[in-house]
């Protein structure tokens, strides 16, 4: 999970982590699973180019956001530079394409493929015979087993962060030759193709002492076309350089510096040349735009002509700014899609949202296309809503599922609030600053913000429940069983199994109850239930790069207040927003962002299971922060993971998915930008969309070749 402006991959390491519209039965039943996958919704942009047109030689100096604590990527408190090194400096039996989509990696693989089903399922791997470590050794199954044995779980003396895959595996043994790794399952995996990338050497997994501290500072032994050379913790660089003994393309680059480098200092460290290459966030790619005047690049945009005063304060300063700045003209801003999105996650563990049918009121209020819009069409972006929570446009997964829910529609919002009891014009109680309100407990926000407050003051310092409040504490998921549960899975199953029901656009659980009637000019003021005014708290991080964040917050806000729903922004600080906030339930609203998988049976699992009671009596939600789950969801993600059938595989994550959709515990709205700030030279690296980079190819072109292979990103979907 992540939030514009903090770490992309902070918590789905612990696991391991786009079209709106109606989903009909008949039109899946007239589609391949490749017509409904589709294409990425916008193209990676890397400039490309032929390896005879890049240099050989050269430094990449490449930004990242802090020095990593690990480099044992199965470790608690690994980070995207953790899995950057390792992508580099040791073997994936698979990586990803431009389609999110795995593929054998040919530097290390001949082949792999389930050879047997039953009586129980069998992978055998085929490796290249050129693939050594560094030491000379040959890659082999004593190193599968080595990795297998450490990350089984059986053994509590490594302290792994997962265990998942490899806790199916019943032995590892040497096939017909050294060549071969025979891997026997003890139950069917169907994502056996997430295990082993990366593989490390047995001498790091060999033993707990190795595994929990030998590979945290250091690699020793290592089997990509980079090793690791050093780590500078004092001038906050790792440095990679070729490595010797690599069989494979031979690397363009002499070395890569992964320099660690704050994004609000990005700009300033790429016009003193300290950097290569570096994400960047919108403004500073404008910034690098501007500078670069016509001299290519991609283009983008302002803000639009919504913007606010002080956004176009900021864009005039911007401007101002970018004329002297000469140190940024032989940069280019390349642009793409994360394999990320972004949800409003809806706390549904108590208050006014523990109930499905404002869940649902919330969702269909939103124009999701419109919120698209806010954050990708001033960068020159396709403005497409993600329509699904397990996969993004491009991967098998992927399927447009929202019509589960349906779409935005103001009347059924207000007929599910008014079915729900929320009425306007009702008699509210007046609120002492010790009272509670509706939504979610909250204190005051010590956060910075722009406007120098303090924070928006949330109502309820105290912990006095009322009676519906003391019936939710004391079990807070009953009524999102009654509800999230049972009422969302029939409803989206009906759907699943293509029914007609009397209302088109979604599942006949996304809207009131028939003859319910919209109750007239809620707009106008706020709605009541047992005295108190439906308002929820939403929670935002304060911190650099969170405005996009604030932006489609705003935008939100708006959207639901013409149902009647007020809202109470309360700006925190990235240190305390995810551990204080969501992961401590402290919030009503809250907009944070999950990276895509090509594994979400396995992946996705924890962020949707159904909260369990924990034996101390609170209550265990693994990654699913916004405490809403069903039994249904459970199972079709358990079977998902068991069948070796990929086509069955795909349509029970669908069907899961629905289901998600239908229970409205969180909101897919938008993949996030990629914007990189990249030297024009650069070739083979940018912003590579779901792509696993492909170190042995970045380079810097050679003199007279820019002009043949330079590239203008457009971030736009490519043609078929």
């Amino acid at each position: 999970m992540s939030h514009d402006g903090v770490g992309l991959r902070a918590v789905m390491r612990s696991v391991a982590f786009l079209t709106a519209g109606a989903l009909a039965v008949p039109a899946l039943a007239a589609c391949s699973a490749d017509d409904e996958a589709g294409q990425p919704v916008a193209a990676q942009d890397i400039a490309p180019a032929a390896r005879d047109l890049v240099a050989d030689g050269g430094t990449l100096r490449w930004a990242v956001d802090a020095m990593p604590e690990t480099l044992n990527t199965f470790q608690a408190d690994a980070d995207a530079v953790t899995s950057r090194v390792a992508g580099a400096v040791l073997p994936s039996m698979f990586r990803l394409d431009q389609n999110g989509r795995p593929q054998t990696n040919p530097a290390y693989l001949e082949s792999a493929k389930v050879v047997e089903s039953e009586p129980k399922q069998v992978v055998v791997y085929r490796l290249n015979q050129q693939a050594v470590w560094s030491d000379g050794r040959e890659i082999g199954a004593a190193d599968f087993a080595a990795q297998w044995r450490a990350l089984s779980g059986k053994d509590t003396a490594y302290w792994t962060a997962r265990n998942a895959g490899y806790d199916r595996i019943e032995k590892i043994e040497r096939g017909k030759s050294n060549l071969e790794v025979r891997v026997t399952f003890s139950r069917p995996y169907a994502d056996w193709k997430s295990l082993f990338s990366p593989l490390y050497p047995k001498d790091v997994m060999g033993t707990p002492d190795t595994f929990n501290d030998g590979a945290r500072r250091k690699l020793k032994v290592t089997a990509g076309p980079f090793a690791l050379k050093e780590i500078d913790r004092k001038d906050g660089k790792v440095s990679l350089t070729r490595n010797p003994r690599w069989w494979g393309r031979p690397t363009k680059l002499a070395q890569i510096d992964l320099v660690a480098v704050a994004r609000d200092k990005r700009a300033a460290a790429l016009t003193e040349d300290k950097l290569d290459l570096a994400e960047v966030d919108p403004a500073d790619a404008e910034r690098i735009t501007l500078a670069a005047g016509d001299k290519g690049g991609s283009a983008v945009q302002g803000p639009g002509a919504d913007e606010t005063h002080s956004g176009k304060k900021e864009r005039k300063a911007i401007t101002k700014l970018a004329g002297p700045q000469t140190g940024l003209r032989g940069f280019v801003v390349r642009k793409s899609l994360e394999p990320v999105y972004t949800q409003l996650a809806l706390n549904g563990s108590e208050g006014p949202l523990a109930d499905e049918r404002v869940r649902r009121a919330v969702a269909r209020a939103l124009d999701r296309k419109e919120l698209a819009r806010v954050v990708l069409q001033p960068l020159g972006l396709p403005a497409v809503p993600v329509g699904s929570h397990l996969a993004l446009s491009g991967q098998e997964a992927y399927a447009d599922n929202s019509g589960a829910l349906g779409s935005q529609d103001t009347a059924e919002a207000q007929a599910l609030l008014s079915d729900a009891g929320w009425v306007p014009g009702g008699p509210v109680k007046e609120q002492k600053k010790t009272e509670k309100a509706a939504g979610s407990k909250g204190k005051k926000s010590g956060a910075d913000n722009s406007e120098g407050d303090d924070g928006t003051y949330i109502v309820g310092e105290d912990d006095k429940p009322s009676d519906a409040d003391r019936k939710t504490k004391k079990d807070p998921q009953d009524h999102s069983k009654k509800h999230s549960g049972q009422h969302a899975d029939e409803q989206a199953g009906k759907h699943l199994d293509g029914k007609q029901y009397g209302r088109q656009g979604g599942a006949p659980g996304a809207y009131a109850p028939k003859g319910t009637a919209a109750p007239a000019g809620v707009a106008a003021g706020a709605l009541a239930k047992d005295g108190k005014p439906l308002t929820l708290r939403f929670v935002l991080p304060s911190g650099p790069g969170s405005e996009s964040l604030q932006a489609v917050a705003d935008r939100i806000a708006q959207m639901l207040q013409r149902i009647g729903i007020h809202t109470e922004m309360s700006k925190v600080s990235d240190d305390s927003y995810f551990k204080d906030h969501i992961a401590s339930g402290q919030y009503d609203l809250a907009l944070y962002s999950w990276p895509a998988t090509a594994y979400p049976a396995t992946d996705a699992r924890p962020i949707y299971a159904k909260p369990v009671p924990a034996a101390d009596g609170s209550l265990s939600v693994e990654q699913n922060y916004t405490r809403v789950g069903t039994d249904q969801v459970d199972q079709l993600f358990d079977q998902a993971v068991s069948t070796l059938d990929e086509d069955e595989e795909r349509s029970l994550v669908r069907k899961a998915d629905a289901r998600i959709w239908a229970a409205a515990g969180s909101i897919p709205l938008y993949q996030r930008p990629q914007l990189t700030a990249a030297r024009a030279t650069l070739a083979n690296t940018g912003a590579f969309g779901f792509q696993t980079p492909v170190y042995e190819d970045m380079g810097f072109l050679k003199k007279g070749a820019q002009g043949a292979e330079k590239t203008q990103g457009t971030g736009k979907k490519k043609e078929n």
